[in-house]
C-alpha cells in the first residue's frame, strides 16, 4: 500500500521552509505548504520544483486567518506539522512589538488548535537562539543553557510560543 503522508509546512516557500520542503519529498512525504509570501517570493515554488519534478500543493494563506487554515486540514489529513511561518527581524520587532505578538502567537495558536482538533500529533517548531536572552557565564549556547529575559519583542515571542507548546504538550 502507498500510503500518502502530508506534512503541513507552514511558512514553506522561506528559505528553511523551502529546504525542507524539498527534504521531506526526498524522503516520501508530501510536503502542503501554506504561506502568503510576505517574508518569501512565490519564485520560490519554480526552484523547488526544478529540484524535485513538480510543485507540490500551495495555498496562499496567512495562518493567523484560522478559518481559512481551518479549510486546509479539512482538505488533507495531516501526519505532521512544521510550524516556520513567523516575523523574524529583532529590529523590527523593537519598532512594532504589536504586530510580532499577534502574528508570531496567533499564528502559533491557530496551528496548535488546528492540530489537535484533527488529531494531529506530530509538530515541530521553528525556535530561535534569542530564547536564551543573553547568557550570563558564556558566549556558547546549548539547548541545556538556562533561559534568561528575551532581549527583543521578537525572542520573547518565540519564548512564549514555546511556553504555549510546553503546556499543551503537558495537558495530553
Amino acid at each position: 500500500m502507498n500510503e500518502t503522508r502530508n506534512i503541513l509546512i507552514t511558512g514553506g516557500a522561506g528559505y528553511i521552509g523551502s529546504h525542507t520542503v524539498v527534504e521531506l519529498i526526498r524522503c516520501g512525504y508530501n510536503p502542503i505548504i501554506v504561506d502568503d509570501f510576505r517574508n518569501s517570493n512565490s519564485k520560490v515554488l519554480k526552484g523547488i520544483e526544478a529540484i524535485v519534478g513538480f510543485s507540490p500543493v500551495t495555498y496562499e494563506l496567512d495562518v493567523t486567518n484560522k478559518d481559512e487554515l481551518s479549510a486546509v486540514f479539512e482538505a488533507h489529513d495531516f501526519e505532521g506539522v512544521i510550524h516556520f511561518a513567523a516575523y523574524k527581524a529583532v529590529g523590527e520587532s523593537v519598532d512594532q512589538p504589536l504586530m510580532y505578538y499577534r502574528n508570531n502567537i496567533d499564528g502559533l495558536l491557530n496551528c496548535l488548535e488546528l492540530s489537535e482538533l484533527h488529531e494531529v500529533k506530530n509538530f515541530v517548531f521553528s525556535s530561535s537562539c534569542t530564547v536564551y536572552g543573553q547568557p550570563k557565564d558564556s558566549y556558547v549556547v546549548t539547548e541545556h543553557t538556562p533561559m534568561q529575559e528575551a532581549n527583543s519583542p521578537y525572542g520573547a515571542t518565540k519564548q512564549m510560543c514555546e511556553r504555549i507548546i510546553s503546556d499543551v504538550h503537558k495537558s495530553g
